[in-house]
């Protein structure tokens, strides 16, 4: 008699209403697999205070610090009718020295596991390395999001490169707007429009940026640089502290007509219509082992000319003249950068043409095909184990 139950996948994540990228990606990721109909997405959230209202989607929570959810957590699974665990892997998700609670739930998994790695580092210490080993040994497959870390995954975490599959960062599809239609219904019209958004710390080098503008400022007055999104939640004073830097260099540098803080946690609607308004969309980022970027991606997806540092997959995704590569905390780079792009239209124009081709195929809906894949031949070939009651 032949089944036609569709396959159940779990997703462990964070997600909305907490916000913070990785909870936004899992959610266009499982809208996406829900779109093709072919398999039942459900999430596993992990909450930190833990005081979010879910919809439906969510079937459970795991309080991040909480080492006993995490076994509890394994052992639902187990006696659940799920048939395939996936876990978005991000630093600070977890709870545990570099969230090693994690290796307590696959521990004591019995269902299959795939896990997609957020951020793969170029040296780990000693626990951070071992954790993803333990991840890749227990995972039937693990996702990367640039082709560029696979050596990284094989040689330092002694994953097996047969279970890596590489699948990119997905980017919403939504109607074209022209610039100036955007510029207008904002209020840019004439300025040239360079933007950085996603949640603010120390880590994104914005202040490189806006030393940056200044440099670009002095020749080209119609510049304006929005900086876009809220202080990172989790950084808490840090990431206030942070923000203050930021807005007293914009007042050291008499900045005020150049740069624009829009300090809120922006829609994907509103993230969307901001970029489609931008000339250049520009990442100063500190971080060289920054494995995936949704800014980035998106910024990929829109056809944006960009100008970034030189992080892992920046260096991906620019590749081929896609885009500028300036030094990392280099001020004068990337006003040198942004210059180029302004004073060439037609340096512009191809990059815009070239990063929109490679956007096409990151669309969500191409996106879950990929992973439908993954998943399919996962189930198929490696069924749940029996759990007796």
């Amino acid at each position: 008699m032949k089944n036609n139950k569709k396959t159940k996948i779990a997703f462990l994540s964070t997600y909305p209403p907490r916000e913070c990228g990785l909870a936004t990606f899992t959610q266009d990721l499982v809208t996406a697999i829900d779109g093709s109909g072919e398999m039942d997405t459900k999430v596993i959230a992990v909450t930190n205070p833990g005081n979010e209202v879910y919809d439906s989607k969510v079937i459970s929570k795991i309080a991040q610090h909480e080492q006993a959810d995490y076994i509890k957590m394994a052992r639902e699974l187990n006696n659940s009718d799920i048939d395939l665990l996936v876990i978005e892997h991000e630093y600070g998700i977890f709870g545990g020295e570099h969230g090693a609670y994690i290796l307590d739930l696959i521990n004591n998994l019995e269902i299959p596991l795939v896990t997609t790695f957020h951020t793969i580092l170029s040296k780990p210490d000693p626990k951070q390395q071992s954790i993803i080993n333990e991840l890749g040994k227990k995972s039937e497959k693990v996702i990367t999001m640039a082709r560029n870390t696979k050596p990284l995954l094989k040689s330092v975490y002694g994953i097996d490169p047969e279970k890596i599959e590489v699948i990119h960062h997905g980017v919403p599809k939504r109607p074209f707007q022209s610039r100036e239609s955007m510029k207008k219904k904002y209020r840019y019209e004439n300025r040239q429009i360079i933007s950085t958004f996603g949640l603010i710390g120390p880590s994104k080098g914005i202040e490189h940026g806006i030393e940056a503008i200044s440099k670009v400022a002095m020749d080209h007055k119609e510049v304006r640089y929005l900086i876009l999104g809220q202080t990172h939640p989790a950084l808490k004073d840090e990431g206030i502290a942070y923000r203050n830097k930021l807005e007293a260099l914009v007042e050291n540098l008499d900045l005020s007509d150049h740069v624009e803080f829009i300090n809120k946690y922006l829609s994907k609607e509103e993230l969307i219509e901001y970029l489609q308004l931008s000339d250049i969309y520009m990442t100063p980022y500190l971080g060289k082992d920054q494995a995936v970027s949704g800014t980035m991606a998106y910024a990929v997806g829109y056809g944006k000319a960009i100008v970034s540092t030189p992080y892992m997959y920046a260096k991906e995704m620019l590749s081929g003249g896609r885009g500028f590569l300036a030094e990392f905390s280099n001020s004068d780079s990337l006003a040198e950068c942004i210059k180029n792009i302004i004073k060439n239209p037609n340096i512009k124009a191809k990059m815009e043409r070239d990063t929109m081709k490679l956007g096409r195929t990151m669309y969500w809906d191409k996106i879950a095909q990929r992973y439908l894949e993954v998943f399919f031949n996962i189930t198929k070939s490696t069924p749940k184990i029996e759990v007796a009651s």
